[in-house]
């Protein structure tokens, strides 16, 4: 038999599923949020070789670059993700008062991805530092014989990511079937 893969949960062998999740901006859960890209960051390789010693090219850890970060909603009356891509830029402000263009006060923003088991509970969280919009797409394509649902897309760069160590694996509790009467 396997070792448990999990610490308070030890008959618990399945890893987390991906589909429950909620997105944190500005202290509100994003309604109907519905894809988060991945987290991923990246470290150059610097490469390193004496001109004494031509057999071995020492290489060792470079500069960190983390990946953008795609956020995809349902259409709503929620308008959280274009309030946030307007304060990157917008038009309407800088072609009538020639006001700020950008609001370099709070164009930045940390957000917070959570992760739930299938029951719910909160399994684990990460905080995103320092995101703002550098894509934003209001609308999908519109097709009249489709059935699709309207999705809106903003595509957040950031300045990394870290696990929220205060978010400890939850007790799963067993759920029993009641007693037909």
């Amino acid at each position: 038999m396997p070792a448990p893969i999990f610490k308070t949960n030890s008959t618990r062998f399945d890893p987390y599923k991906n589909f429950r999740f909620k997105v944190m901006i500005d202290g509100k859960y994003v309604m109907a949020c519905n894809k988060v890209s991945t987290l991923k960051r990246s470290t150059k390789v610097v490469e390193f070789r004496a001109g004494g010693d031509a057999s071995v090219v020492r290489k060792s850890p470079g500069q960190t670059s983390y990946d953008a970060i795609t956020l995809e909603a349902g259409v709503t009356h929620d308008p959280t993700f274009e309030t946030w891509a307007n304060k990157v830029w917008s038009y309407s402000l800088s072609a009538t008062d020639g006001k700020s263009d950008v609001s370099l006060k709070d164009f930045r923003k940390d957000i917070i991805i959570e992760l739930y088991n299938e029951s719910g509970q909160k399994v684990m969280a990460y905080n995103v530092k320092r995101c703002w919009v550098s894509e934003y797409q209001a609308l999908p394509e519109l097709n009249g014989t489709s059935g699709d649902t309207a999705i809106t897309t903003i595509k957040l760069e950031n300045e990394g990511w870290e696990r929220d160590t205060s978010v400890n694996e939850p007790t799963e509790e067993s759920f029993t079937q009641p007693a037909a009467s």
